[in-house]
């Protein structure tokens, strides 16, 4: 369970020679029905989110009702600490599958902010505005930072999340003077710190994200949020979405505050905090699946000169993240992340099937990972310390100052040679550009 998967220890055996592949010959690829929106079975998804998200409450609704009555009778509970430990038992189950619910919610609004299940715009944006409001997130203002996200991911200078931090930031000496013992002194930490910041970022990270930009884009300046409309994210004709966000947000959080004034705060607590805080945790979709999507060893970040939307879209990973519950509940978010951020215009229903059809072109650049999801976590958050100040393709190194893969400058040389560039590799012609915008 706590050890590498195949396919990543097969990764790193290869030194890195950027894809050079074309953005064309993978739409070419593609069966052109899967592009095609089904509104009628994306309204089916969405009404499943809501019908087990209402089961959920209906069965943390029926717990005390089912202890005090030992279950109808059938399972006698006659010492207290029976009963306590049903109670528990019955809290944790319900806990775990709401927060599975909250981050459906937030998974279904995420493809509803790139307008994949709907023709209508108002379709998508008011769906997508009422399920995240639900779930504490400012639909208008994520949709922005993260479409951005998809246009410039695994840029070193324009991506909007999980953007590496320099050797500079850590006042590291340079790579050629930096000793062992000048690693240690900055990065080393007990096993139970590096805990304690992973419990940080799994259960705030979202919210500092929003509020101070933590690890998103440093080209911002201090103090950009998600929530100010005049914020640095924001083009002046988004503005207005911003503001409706906001009143979104206050709107569900002072319903929250009537339902706790009613019905008393421990109820708050039980029924909606702690799967909302597990929602964080799995829509770490800024943290847990964002984070481990793009923050790997064995995947290349790029500089300018080096990058294209091909390469970094291909600089992501596929996992199996919680096997069939989060194909289910998450849909397909994590199974077909590559896809998506090819296809990010494509129904998550089809995502499976455009997997398939771009395994072949990409080849050895097509990334999956059958690593245990919390070892993963654990791998990419120890071992994704810093990026150097040079290179046009790096690679995450770790607190040692060691990358765990090489590039093969001389096959990116012989690239370069070859003729390769961005606008050629990026090129569609236009009868595919207006099949993915409808």
């Amino acid at each position: 369970m706590f050890k590498n998967g195949p396919e990543y220890e097969q990764r790193l055996a290869r030194p890195f020679v950027p894809p050079t592949v074309s953005l064309k010959e993978l739409h070419d690829a593609v069966p052109k029905h899967l592009l095609q929106k089904d509104p009628l079975r994306s309204t089916g998804y969405v009404l499943r989110d809501v019908f087990f998200c209402a089961l959920f409450f209906g069965f943390g609704a029926s717990i005390e009702r089912l202890v005090s009555s030992s279950f109808g009778g059938y399972v006698p509970l006659a010492a207290p600490w029976q009963a306590t430990l049903a109670r528990s038992t019955l809290w944790a189950v319900y806990w775990w599958w709401q927060g599975i619910a909250f981050a459906s919610f937030f998974c279904i609004a995420h493809e509803l902010g790139h307008g994949t299940l709907y023709r209508s715009w108002w379709a998508n944006n008011i769906l997508g505005f009422l399920l995240d409001t639900f779930v504490l997130a400012p639909f208008f203002a994520w949709k922005v930072s993260h479409n951005a996200h998809h246009k410039a991911v695994n840029s070193i200078e324009r991506d909007e999340n999980y953007v590496p931090h320099l050797r500079s930031h850590y006042n590291l000496p340079p790579k050629e003077r930096a000793s062992t013992a000048d690693y240690a002194e900055v990065l080393e930490e007990t096993p139970l710190f590096t805990m304690i910041r992973m419990f940080v970022m799994q259960a705030m990270g979202w919210w500092l994200y929003l509020t101070c930009n933590m690890l998103g884009s440093k080209m911002y300046p201090k103090g950009t949020n998600h929530f100010s409309p005049y914020s640095a994210l924001f083009k002046k004709e988004q503005r207005l979405g911003i503001f409706i966000s906001d009143v979104g947000l206050v709107g569900m959080m002072s319903l929250l505050y009537l339902f706790a004034r009613t019905y008393g705060w421990q109820a708050f607590v039980m029924y909606y905090f702690v799967p909302y805080v597990l929602c964080n945790h799995w829509y770490a979709l800024p943290l847990m699946i964002t984070f481990l999507h793009h923050s790997d060893p064995s995947i290349p970040h790029y500089r300018q000169e080096e990058w294209s939307f091909l390469r970094g879209a291909a600089a992501t990973v596929d996992r199996p993240t919680l096997g069939w519950i989060g194909r289910f509940f998450f849909h397909n978010v994590a199974h077909d992340h590559v896809a998506h951020h090819f296809f990010s215009h494509v129904p998550f229903y089809n995502q499976p099937a455009v997997t398939e059809a771009i395994k072949g072109v990409l080849g050895e650049h097509y990334n999956f990972d059958s690593t245990n999801t919390f070892y993963a976590l654990y791998r990419s958050f120890t071992e994704c310390v810093f990026i150097e100040e040079e290179g046009s393709i790096v690679f995450y190194k770790n607190k040692h100052g060691v990358a765990a893969r090489e590039v093969a400058d001389r096959a990116v040389a012989e690239i370069k040679q070859a003729g390769w560039g961005q606008e050629e590799q990026d090129d569609l012609p236009v009868s595919d550009s207006e099949c993915a915008s409808d």
